[in-house]
């Protein structure tokens, strides 16, 4: 049977799931047989490859007593992954999903991501779910991960590549992936593809466009959000040494006029500018 799995044993590529504009919850089983592929595939490109067919020789042979005849692929690969599974002592769905609960629940507490309760995003955004948000100037990956774990879905665009790496990956280790997809661009060359509900920006996030670019930024977000849309700009409050990389508030004001507007001190030296998008009568 040696012969057999040396031909079956082709290594398998890494299944990478890719968040889209509009993802829907996945369901707790689905959720739970995908970490389990993903455990026994990490088990499988860390062990070598005389490990592997070991392994493959034991799963032929169980097949075999167990008067398994037809030694298909399929068979072969799926009491691999059986005896993988075993051997890493994967949790049942049962004891898994209590887990997953808990872990979910934690993961929609703003104190989780290290922002305060009583934020404006927290209270602006509290029905989320099921909304498209843009942040704009992603980081810090908390508040795109707040806003996924809350059922909303996600677009994170920061110019530094690093910085969309981070919060991509702290998707990934949350469960949070079908929430979230990053860009790494400026907002002076990207618009949104899908209507926006909510849009975040912090204050890197318009750091290098001139005021004619930001007013165009600003009216491209402006015509994608719904009706009823809300806009929380981050931004260096008055009297701060350095306004570099934040937009005046009266810059704000003006470009806002016809949304109903409201400024409140947060922590340090930064303001929120919120603004919300009124229906058109």
């Amino acid at each position: 049977m040696r012969e057999y799995w040396e031909k079956v044993s082709c290594p398998h590529s890494i299944h990478i799931q890719r968040a889209s504009a509009i993802s829907s919850p996945q369901s707790l089983k689905y959720e739970y047989e995908q970490y389990v592929e993903h455990e026994i595939e990490d088990y499988k490109d860390s062990v070598s490859r005389s490990a592997l067919l070991k392994i493959g020789d034991e799963a032929v042979e169980a097949l075999r007593k167990a008067d398994q005849i037809a030694l298909t692929e399929l068979l072969v690969w799926q009491e691999v992954d059986r005896i993988i599974a075993r051997r890493l002592r994967l949790p049942t769905y049962a004891t898994w999903k209590r887990r997953r609960l808990r872990m979910l629940e934690a993961y929609r507490r703003p104190e989780h991501w290290g922002i305060d309760p009583n934020a404006a995003l927290v209270r602006a955004l509290a029905d989320s779910s099921d909304r498209h948000v843009l942040v704009a100037g992603a980081e810090r990956e908390g508040p795109a991960l707040y806003l996924a774990a809350r059922g909303a879905a996600v677009t994170a665009v920061e110019p530094a590549e690093d910085a969309v790496e981070r919060v991509v990956k702290a998707a990934h280790a949350a469960g949070l992936t079908e929430r979230i997809r990053g860009y790494c661009a400026d907002l002076g060359a990207w618009a949104p593809d899908v209507a926006l509900h909510a849009v975040v920006c912090s204050p890197s996030a318009f750091a290098g466009l001139t005021p004619q670019d930001r007013a165009r930024v600003i009216e491209v977000l402006q015509s994608a959000t719904v009706d009823g849309g809300v806009h929380l700009v981050e931004t260096i409050a008055a009297g701060a040494d350095s306004r570099a990389d934040g937009l005046p508030l009266e810059e704000l004001a003006h470009r806002y006029r016809g949304w109903t507007i409201s400024v409140e001190r947060t922590s340090g030296l930064r303001e929120t500018f919120m603004a919300r998008k009124e229906a058109v009568a």
